[in-house]
Parts: structure tokens; sequence; C-alpha cells
């Protein structure tokens, strides 16, 4: 009675699988010295198709390798592109600051730069402060200012513990709060810190899209921008 053997120990003159495995890798001129062997030996495809040589097998793996490195490519030259436009648009919101000369317009100048060149369905600006601080500035649907230990900004406890932008989906007090009870149309949106842990407030982007702003995405750019506002606001505003 024969016995069967696995596929990985079969036998041949001797030599399993493994043993002739070993071998080949550790004389690569084997195939030199017998170059017949790579159009003769067959390969045959997973899917069940016709076999192939060894070399054209070989050519196959070198093209789906080349297919991956070029889409790698691509995904990295993409990247690099929509780096470059953030960073260009960045540079703007930098240049229209600098450039006010009426440091009333600081708001609108931020809540114009967010919709044009961000994509901002809707943005607010919340600085922190009592009193008169920031009387000399509109009244506007997205702008606002409250005492820092105002009961509302309880909500926001953990994010300005951090001190980092944040992206996502807000909890129902940050969503009123942010963008009143009326907000059904908002999908996503991002938390930006001003100033040291929101020292000076926080600025907040909103999108009708639930995905555009989400945890997984880099938010370099977004505490660039919050640095840019916040600066502006001290030195325009005195703050």
């Amino acid at each position: 009675m024969t016995s069967q053997l696995k596929p990985n120990k079969i036998v041949t003159d001797g030599a399993s699988e493994e043993a002739i495995a070993h071998y080949l890798e550790n004389h690569p001129e084997f195939f030199e010295r017998h170059g017949e062997l790579l159009t003769q030996l067959k390969v045959p495809h997973i899917s069940g198709g016709a076999a192939t040589s060894l070399v054209e097998k070989q050519v196959e793996i070198l093209r789906q390798r080349n297919r991956k490195l070029e889409a790698r490519l691509i995904d990295l030259v993409e990247i690099a592109g929509d780096n470059t436009e953030v960073s260009d648009r960045i540079h703007q919101l930098a240049v229209r600051l600098l450039a006010l000369a009426d440091p009333r317009e600081i708001i609108e100048v931020v809540e114009a730069s967010l919709r044009e060149d961000f994509d901002a369905d809707m943005s607010m600006i919340v600085l922190f402060g009592q009193g008169e601080m920031y009387d000399e500035l509109p009244r506007t649907h997205y702008f606002r200012s409250i005492a820092r230990d105002d009961p509302a900004i309880r909500a926001f406890a953990t994010f300005m513990a951090t001190g980092k932008p944040r992206c996502g989906h807000l909890r129902d007090a940050q969503r009123n709060f942010l963008f009143g009870q009326d907000n059904s149309e908002l999908g996503s949106a991002a938390l930006i810190p001003l100033g040291d842990h929101a020292s000076v407030g926080l600025l907040a982007i909103g999108s009708r899209d639930e995905n555009h702003f989400n945890p997984a995405m880099g938010t370099d750019f977004l505490a660039r921008i919050g640095e840019l506002v916040s600066t502006a606001i001290a030195a325009k505003l005195g703050r």
C-alpha cells in the first residue's frame, strides 16, 4: 500500500520540496546553467487558467509591482499638490490679515477666507472675554464673545485641555452652541484652539459633508490657521 504525501512533503529522488527550494535559493546560478528550464517549466494560475512559463510569471509579477509603484507615486504627487494648495491658501490668509487697516475687519476676513479658500459651509469664531473687550467688533452670525468660565463652554473642556485641533462629529451641546439649534445641515466639523489651550478662544469650521472633517485626517494645516488667527487677534486687537 502506497502512502500519500502532502504537497509540501513530496519527495523527488530523495529530495523534499524544502530541500529543493533551499538549494535554488542558495544557488541562483542554477538557472544560468540551465536557462532552458525557465521557458520549459510551467506555473499554474491560481484562478485555474492556462499555465505560464517561469519567465512569463516573473514578468507578470514585475508588472504588478510596477503598477503598485505607479499608483503610489500618483498618490504622493496628488498629496504634494494638495499640500501646496493648502499652503498657498494659508499664505493668502496671512497676507490678508497683515494688510488689515481696520482691526474690526478681522472677523470678516477670517470668515471670508474660510468660506472662499477652504470650502467652509459654515464657521464660528468664539473669543473669550468679558464686558467691553470686543465691543468694537461687529455682531454677526459667525462671531460671538463669551466669558471663558461660562457654563456653555464646559462642552469644550476636553478639547481645550488637549490644545489641539479636532475633527469629526460634534456633540449636541457643541453643535447648538456654535451653530444654533437649527444645525441639521452640519455633517462634520473641525475645532481649532486659538491661543495656548484655547486661551483666546476657538474657531469652528463646519461642512455639510459628514466625511469632510474626520478624525483620521491630518490637522497640521488647521493648527497653522489657528496660530495665524490668534496671532492676528493679539496684534490687531491687543488681546
